[in-house]
């Protein structure tokens, strides 16, 4: 079969084009796929950044470019006889990038010319399916599973936390149940997505306490996650600008002190690479607690203060977790199939994929949260808050497109939802193919 794509593609440093081209025939053993979101992630911001000197980049990008994004979902087109018991035309799908494929770290939307996320159709090589990497999904949004990715980041994390049961090297792996866990720096899109799972996942903490120094961030997250639904399903949540509380760490660990009844933190997660952050995980750890670092820095000498001293006699131990494994997507995409975990407040923007590159390229500077691209849709990235706006802007037909996205995301209680992404599929006046 022959099929045509319109996809992103790296060909060096800040060297992104988008271009249509034919894919290979697929072979026996080879599926292929149609694109419908993929959302953006920092990591294809730093692969821009450092083309082939970047670890997934190849070295001959330049004369094999590469589909760059990596947080996709669609449906399958064709599916190649060697595969035909296990999947089917039609299907739903989500993708693990981190197929360590004989120990390689290529992964679809870095490393392969065609294959990745910012593509209307991909051909889906042999391994993505040897390494059960190609998931099945059966939500009701792709977005949903667009964001499966980035979730099974935050699932890894939260599975990765471990504990010594007392008097025993044993370790009970997980976030304590019904213990005190914090999040700090969290009012993030990631930050979002944690205190999503641990309201809402398989452990569960007694209290939770998410800290950010942005006002509007943490306003936002607050009207998310209402303490008072957080209190119904079990869990005591707090949210607290730590700037609020005095220059110096003594005001933010008293209120953790009090907010714990001495107890301290079982669990903290670092949701950005700064020593104070650091510090402040590190200060409010009780006894045989866990520091997660989960911030990924882009300073390779980053260092913090640890207090060594609480270490050995306090069982203060720390871990890092960087991306998630195939079996915590699983468990996002279950979880998001079920309805207890919604990443709709992870999503700030929404557009097409003419906007890709420039996204992509000034990430930094793109103020909210999760950028999320419709890859058959041509339209300018749009904060979800500025629908009406955008709407004011132009002529007909776009002005009645953006009034009805602006109308139903506030019928979604301001977040972008399964209506919003039926409507802009549908949408004519958007299509690019």
């Amino acid at each position: 079969m022959s099929v045509r794509t319109r996809a992103l593609r790296i060909y060096g440093k800040r060297d992104l084009r988008l271009e249509s081209f034919g894919l290979p025939e697929p072979a026996d053993d080879e599926i292929v796929a149609e694109v419908i979101t993929n959302s953006i992630c920092m990591s294809s911001h730093k692969a821009a950044e450092q083309g082939p000197e970047h670890k997934r980049v190849p070295d001959d990008v330049a004369e094999n470019p590469t589909i760059i994004g990596h947080e996709f979902a669609g449906r399958l087109v064709h599916v190649g006889p060697r595969w035909a018991d296990r999947y089917e035309p039609g299907e739903m799908f989500a993708i693990q990038p981190a197929l360590m494929y004989r120990g390689s770290t290529d992964a679809p939307g870095y490393s392969y010319r065609y294959i990745g996320g910012n593509a209307t159709h991909v051909l889906i090589p042999r391994e993505v399916m040897l390494m059960d990497c190609l998931l099945p999904y059966s939500g009701d949004a792709f977005f949903k599973a667009s964001l499966a990715e980035p979730m099974s980041c935050i699932v890894g994390a939260f599975r990765a936390q471990y504990h010594w049961r007392p008097g025993t090297y044993d370790h009970e792996m997980g976030i304590r149940e019904g213990g005190n866990c914090a999040l700090l720096a969290a009012a993030g899109p990631m930050g979002l997505g944690a205190i999503d799972f641990a309201l809402h996942g398989p452990r569960r903490p007694g209290r939770l306490l998410v800290t950010d120094v942005d006002p509007r961030r943490l306003a936002r997250a607050h009207e998310l996650f209402p303490p008072e639904e957080a209190k119904a399903g079990g869990t005591e949540l707090a949210f607290v600008n730590p700037a609020e509380l005095g220059k110096d760490l003594r005001g933010l660990i008293e209120y953790v002190r009090e907010f714990t009844e001495g107890e301290m933190m079982d669990d903290v997660f670092v949701f950005y690479p700064h020593a104070a952050v650091v510090e402040q995980a590190d200060r409010m750890l009780g006894r045989n607690g866990c520091l997660n670092f989960f911030a990924g820095p882009q300073d390779k000498d980053f260092t913090a203060p640890i207090n060594f001293y609480d270490v050995h006699y306090e069982e203060h131990h720390l871990v890092g977790t960087s991306g998630g494994n195939t079996e915590d997507m699983r468990i996002s995409l279950e979880l998001m199939s079920e309805g207890r975990l919604n990443p709709a407040g992870m999503v700030t923007h929404v557009g097409g994929l003419d906007s890709v590159a420039r996204t992509i390229l000034d990430l930094p500077d793109v103020p909210g949260g999760k950028k999320l691209i419709y890859t058959h849709v041509n339209m300018p990235l749009t904060a979800i808050t500025e629908f009406a706006s955008r709407a004011d802007q132009v002529q007909e037909p776009l002005k009645s497109v953006f009034s009805e996205l602006d109308r139903l995301v506030q019928a979604g209680g301001g977040l972008w939802n399964t209506e919003a992404e039926r409507f802009l599929l549908s949408c004519e006046e958007l299509k690019a193919d």
